[in-house]
């Protein structure tokens, strides 16, 4: 989870304005005007991914070698790319006519690149079939509309399961967390009521986490129609408004959702004060260090979700940028890293979980027979628990997608409905009043990008 959490910076840092714009213009036009050789016998195939040195750095170096094994006259330049410096160093090598051939991107960036020309088709190079090796909601997640252009192979991705607290749940009067969003509020009441904390904690900052966003989906709302306009202000998005207004309001939300982000919903948990959040497995290995006592009463679960059960993923991609001139080698090479050994490799040692329908169903037999270790062990009990957790957000991939489309200006979605949401939260104005205000904000920044 930690790797994905990270990664949410790179739509901050070029999600959309300037920056994206320049880039996306100079990735349409950066072709090499040669085959790119450090030799006239070797093509040289330019690799980004994004912080995932050095600690996979074998990993990485013996897939490149045995892929060059398989591939004779084709080198492999693995750079792997700093978050704190990816802007200026993309951009950098984009108007140097040096952008990579193949580079680890997130959905909502490389959608907005894709959307201005600057990545390839890959069906224009992707052998027949190839996407019947991914999870069928996944792959979709790297396509641009019904039907439009496959701009992504999927690589690793992770999903949110529930942590609960058991002893706050006891004392609530409930045996597990909610399964679905309707059951929130009588159970946000009772734990307020019951145990003078708070059941539940998702962030109304505009540039902070899309989760929100997402349980809006989940709530049977549709956020855009196929002209990129407002879709959500209906009777479903009225709903939802009303139904985080009206838990804020009633006081079941901590005052600070409207003003501090996700990671205070984890220090709220490690506090004890919160009796639930939605996170990675892996956070049970850093909340058995800072909050053992929390750790010991905490329980993995499966994520709250709507009427049709669906739950998020997030999606790490690769791509291809339109001008590469080892666009077929490229797309070859990202077949390869995605494959199902490769995939169950990587998602071993990450601890992320594979896009690969066989590495998957691997991971999930490997996870569901470790070996059991008793109760009371110490060091292997919490662990025996981590591992638990991690076949539950595997298993949850069944019925997950990534619910926020890979659009372009999502973040700006999300920025006028935080924003609108805070104003009904707050009071200041009706929640229907709220979803209109923000749905006609949307269209004139929708009419004025794309007309």
């Amino acid at each position: 989870m930690a790797l994905i959490q990270t990664r949410r910076r790179f739509l901050e840092l070029l999600g959309g304005g300037s920056a994206a714009a320049l880039l996306a213009a100079g990735l349409g036009s950066c072709g090499r005007t040669g085959p790119g050789t450090d030799s006239a016998a070797t093509q040289v195939l330019n690799f980004w991914t994004l912080d995932l040195a050095p600690k996979f750095n074998d990993y990485l170096r013996d897939l490149i070698a045995a892929w060059e094994g398989q591939n004779p006259g084709l080198q492999v330049r693995w750079t792997d790319v700093p978050w704190s410096s990816v802007e200026r160093k993309l951009l950098a090598a984009v108007f140097a006519r040096t952008a990579p051939d193949l580079v680890n991107l997130n959905p909502p960036f490389a959608a907005n690149l894709a959307s201005k020309g600057g990545l390839l088709d890959l069906s224009e190079v992707l052998p027949a079939g190839a996407a019947d090796a991914y999870l069928p909601a996944i792959w979709e997640a790297g396509r641009q509309g019904q039907g439009g252009q496959q701009f992504a192979i999927p690589w690793y991705l992770t999903a949110r399961i529930t942590m609960a607290n058991r002893r706050l749940l006891e004392r609530a009067g409930y045996s597990a967390p909610p399964a679905s969003w309707d059951q929130v509020p009588a159970y946000a009441e009772a734990v307020r009521r019951r145990t003078g904390r708070y059941a539940l904690f998702v962030t109304v900052v505009p540039d902070d986490s899309a989760e929100l966003l997402e349980t809006l989906v989940q709530m049977g709302v549709k956020l855009l129609d196929g002209e990129q306009r407002a879709a959500f202000d209906s009777p479903a998005g009225r709903r939802a408004f009303a139904f985080w207004s009206d838990l804020y309001r009633r006081g079941l939300l901590p005052r600070e959702v409207v003003s501090q982000g996700y990671r205070r919903a984890i220090e709220l948990y490690q506090s004890g004060d919160l009796a639930q959040v939605a996170t990675g497995p892996d956070f049970l290995r850093n909340l058995q260090t800072n909050a053992p006592g929390i750790a010991a009463v905490t329980e993995p679960f499966a994520p709250l979700t709507g009427a049709s059960a669906e739950a998020n993923v997030a999606v790490m991609n690769l791509v291809v940028p339109k001008q590469s001139a080892l666009a077929a080698e490229a797309a070859r090479f990202a077949l390869f890293l995605t494959n199902g050994p490769n995939q169950l490799a990587f998602a071993e040692q990450a601890r992320v979980l594979p896009s690969n329908r066989q590495a998957l169903q691997q991971l999930e037999a490997s996870l569901a027979t470790a070996p059991a270790t008793a109760l009371g062990a110490g060091a292997g009990a919490q662990e025996a628990l981590v591992q638990r957790a991690r076949l539950l957000s595997a298993q949850t991939l069944r019925q997950a997608r990534v619910l926020v489309p890979a659009s372009p200006g999502v973040k700006r979605l999300q920025a006028i409905v935080y924003t609108q949401l805070q104003r009904a939260m707050l009071g200041q104005v009706a929640s229907d009043a709220a979803l209109t205000a923000a749905a006609d904000e949307w269209n004139r920044y929708s009419r004025a990008r794309w007309g």
